[in-house]
């Protein structure tokens, strides 16, 4: 679980060093245009789109760490690819190749943290994933925005180069990894044949009803960070490209300081209304990043509000970091764990090729409607998570409640053996 956790921190390290650039670096750097660069973060998760219904059965039949190792050279190429490119379809390609493998890794290494932990251990385990991932992505974008220069595309090919060598170095940590032989793994080997398939996940309402709900998180936060919400700090808070870089450094340092406390805060309630809170407290952000629109303050009030929105949708993050992935893992059955992890990247990936496609051009243009469509969508969150509470069992929605009885049942088990022994 530690080499797990390592690689999938040090491969969030080389994202951060560009994540936060993508829009920049397409529209202004290479100079192709902010519809352009739209369509090509668009075709980004277009190509996840492609490969994830595959890569489920693939995860189940096979195992995790094949699929992740081709998945981490995949990655590879295409970071390598993008920081070269100067074209439209040398971008698109490398978007391509890039969405693909960094795609295939999240249900993957979600997968492995699975079979690696316990119903007991699973909320914590992904919480430090989650931990990690952006400790790992705001250091990153925080280095790279004091390297980046819009003046110099070397600097972007530079950023993109070491994204391109940390994918590799998962690649070698998880080659150290072995699967076998940890007693979650007892009755889910790679080989056994997944059963039920897409007909049987799309007949689990509770399952459906999270992938919906996964939909509208993902486009309402995740989909607008790269896209529609860097573009609308640009261009109306009229925010400074290397600001990017420091507002995703407090979206990840409120994660790295209330990640664990949130976590003991979480785990004593139901899932369902963890998550309708996240809800409301995007909703807010969106408000603040209103604010910091509108032009009526200095422009120091307006980068701080703006970075203020990153920060409150850090919190929003690791109420849900420990909520929804464990979640998927508990509604799964176990011989369909990776095809439900990979469900709902797909649900994920689909919510990051519209936000950009939707956001982008509104962001960059229409940034009061922006504004309010995004607010009405995390209110949107709020009614959906509270509606799935009711399709949850009571232990799914809050797993706590199954600790106390397991344990009286561990201390019950010893004493019906030793009577006959002494009789």
């Amino acid at each position: 679980m530690r080499r797990i956790q390592a690689g999938s921190a040090l491969s969030a390290f080389g994202l951060g060093f560009t994540v936060p650039y993508l829009y920049v670096y397409v529209a202004q750097v290479r100079e192709l245009g902010a519809s352009t660069a739209g369509a090509v973060l668009a075709v980004f998760a277009l190509a996840a789109l492609m490969v994830l219904p595959f890569s489920g059965r693939a995860i189940d039949r096979r195992g995790p760490v094949p699929v992740l190792l081709v998945a981490s050279v995949l990655a590879s190429l295409g970071a390598l690819g993008m920081g070269l490119s100067d074209s439209v379809p040398a971008v698109v390609a490398s978007a391509a190749v890039l969405g693909a493998g960094t795609a295939v890794m999240q249900p993957a290494l979600a997968t492995m943290i699975v079979w690696g932990s316990t119903p007991a251990t699973r909320t914590r385990s992904f919480a430090m994933q989650f931990f990690l991932q952006n400790l790992g992505l705001g250091v990153g974008g925080l280095i790279g925005g004091q390297l980046v220069d819009e003046s110099r595309p070397g600097s972007f090919i530079l950023l993109f180069s070491i994204e391109s060598v940390m994918f590799l170095v998962l690649a070698a940590i998880v080659l150290t990894v072995r699967m076998p032989g940890s007693p979650a793994l007892q009755d889910r080997r790679p080989g056994d044949r997944p059963a039920g398939g897409v007909r049987a996940l799309l007949a689990h309402k509770a399952m459906v009803q999270l992938c919906v709900l996964g939909f509208v998180l993902f486009f309402a936060c995740y989909g607008q960070f790269e896209s529609g919400l860097a573009a609308y700090g640009t261009e109306a808070a009229g925010i400074e490209p290397s600001t990017l870089g420091i507002a995703l450094a407090a979206n990840t340092a409120v994660i790295v300081v209330a990640q664990f406390v949130v976590l003991k805060f979480v785990e004593r309630r139901r899932r369902s209304r963890v998550i309708a809170a996240v809800g409301l407290i995007w909703a807010l952000a969106w408000i603040v990043a209103g604010y910091a629109g509108l032009g009526q303050g200095s422009q120091a009030m307006a980068t701080a509000a703006f970075i203020s929105t990153y920060a409150l949708f850090g919190l929003g993050e690791a109420m849900l970091s420990p909520t929804v992935a464990p979640l998927v893992a508990d509604l799964a059955p176990e011989a369909m764990v990776g095809q439900y992890n990979s469900a709902f990247a797909l649900v994920k990936q689909l919510a990051l090729a519209v936000g950009p496609a939707v956001g982008g051009p509104m962001g960059a243009a229409l940034h009061g409607p922006y504004i309010v469509t995004f607010v009405l969508f995390s209110l949107g969150i709020t009614v959906l998570a509270l509606r799935l509470g009711k399709r949850l069992t009571p232990v799914q929605d809050q797993p706590s409640l199954a600790v106390k009885p397991s344990r009286v049942v561990a201390r019950h088990e010893p004493e019906p053996v030793k009577e006959p022994a002494a009789a």
